[in-house]
């Protein structure tokens, strides 16, 4: 039996190096470029059909070579990471990644994958819906979906001097990954969110509509310039029934309720909260999906801090973990790459903002040039943990631009001059859309 089963193993691994020979002596009988390595292919040639095997095997990791040819319509300018399908059974549907052994979907054409500038493979639809799928279900998602669409109908329509209106989402604070269903632990992702909420202000200021997708418990806008616990700290109570505002907080409280009140019952600014990276990630996606109907009049300013690492429902503690059973030892998965899936799939046509925060000032402006070029956004801002309240840059395609907050004046924030450079920066990219 043992033998029998040693004979059948070899037989699988011959039979599968014979047709990766057969595979490469194909592709450079048709005068394709050459590489030991990892030969490249032609997409929608030598991928086959229902039953075919017409794909070649590359190891994990591996680095496929540069495009010197059009791909086909399905894949322009792209390199592809080539996934093995059963070859057992010619009616088998299954598809078998080698870069994600755990994954099996019944749609290849869903499950190739696409390789960066830098042939690091981006995140799959499949891998993407993957997790979707497997995340809890979010709360009130009807209620939800309402208030966003209700809120874009109310202002996409026509400014009044004939400019559409322009909508911009911010996201703001930072997610929690729990490690258990019923939770009672999490991991946290640093962020008071003051960025985010400053930044509303500025662009209500502007203009704009805001839907203002924060964390819940972090800073709000009209509250950045309050003190911690601002409830406590500006209010004093004189005797048994009357409660009044600080003398010296007056009149930022004054600001803040005005300007709140205006905003939201203006029909300008939606509120919108989040705890989970689930609940997130979620929430996103409805938004972006709805305000893509806004083209390049929408933004999206990413200033969220978005855990990289996540546990898995399915494979979560329903119950609270123990700490009798001695030390804890977690796996987490990586988060899939949410961003491309909004410039690809959610939101293509609209002006997307992400947020590159280091606390390495040496690797940042890489790391914020990479985000740019691998997720095709717009901009990145990128800032350094210690100076971020001082100072961003602004990496664009072919610059970098530095914005400092004006140091003259103590109250001054940085958000303000970086949000009329994106107030800018978008006007010209809706006139270059032709919006």
């Amino acid at each position: 039996m043992k033998n029998s089963m040693k004979l059948r193993k070899l037989a699988l691994a011959t039979f599968i190096f014979m047709l990766m020979i057969l595979a490469i002596s194909h592709y450079n009988g048709k005068g394709g470029q050459k590489n030991d390595s990892t030969p490249h292919i032609n997409p929608p040639e030598d991928l086959g059909g229902k039953g075919e095997i017409g794909m070649q095997l590359y190891p994990t990791g591996s680095r496929l070579p540069d495009c010197s040819h059009a791909c086909g319509p399905c894949f322009p300018c792209k390199r592809v990471m080539v996934i093995f399908k059963c070859s057992l059974a010619e009616s088998c549907p299954i598809v078998y990644s080698s870069e994600l052994p755990h994954t099996v979907v019944n749609s290849f054409e869903q499950f190739i994958l696409l390789m960066d500038d830098d042939g690091q493979i981006e995140t799959s639809l499949a891998e993407i819906q993957s997790f979707f799928d497997s995340a809890p279900p979010l709360k009130d998602r009807e209620g939800i979906i309402t208030k966003v669409q209700d809120f874009i109908h109310k202002n996409s329509s026509s400014s009044g001097i004939g400019k559409a209106a322009r909508v911009v989402c911010v996201t703001s604070g930072g997610t929690t990954v729990p490690l258990e269903q019923r939770c009672v632990r999490y991991i946290d992702n640093f962020s008071s969110g003051r960025r985010g909420a400053a930044s509303t202000e500025y662009f209500l200021e502007a203009g704009y509509s805001v839907i203002f997708l924060y964390r819940s418990g972090t800073c709000q806008p009209y509250c950045s310039t309050l003190p911690d616990d601002p409830f406590l700290n500006c209010f004093d109570a004189s005797d048994d029934t009357a409660i009044q505002v600080h003398p010296s907080f007056a009149k930022e409280v004054k600001r803040a309720i005005k300007e709140n009140r205006a905003a939201v019952l203006g029909g300008r600014l939606l509120k919108l909260s989040f705890t989970t990276i689930f609940e997130y990630l979620q929430m996103l996606q409805l938004i972006a999906t709805s305000m893509n109907t806004l083209g390049p009049s929408a933004m999206f300013y990413l200033a969220a801090a978005v855990s990289d690492f996540y546990v898995p429902w399915e494979t979560m503690n329903v119950h609270k973990i123990q700490s009798g059973s001695g030390p804890l030892d977690i796996s987490l998965a990586q988060v899939p790459k949410m961003i491309s899936a909004l410039r690809r799939e959610w939101a293509p046509l609209t002006f997307c903002i992400s947020f590159k925060l280091e606390t390495d000032s040496k690797i940042l402006l890489e790391k914020a040039r990479r985000a740019l070029k691998k997720n095709k956004v717009h901009l990145v801002v990128a800032n350094e943990l210690s100076t971020r309240k001082e100072e961003v840059i602004v990496v664009a395609e072919n610059e970098e631009i530095v914005v400092r907050r004006n140091q003259s004046k103590a109250e001054a924030e940085v958000e303000r001059p970086l949000v009329a450079l994106l107030v800018d920066r978008h006007s010209a990219y809706i006139k270059h859309s032709g919006s």
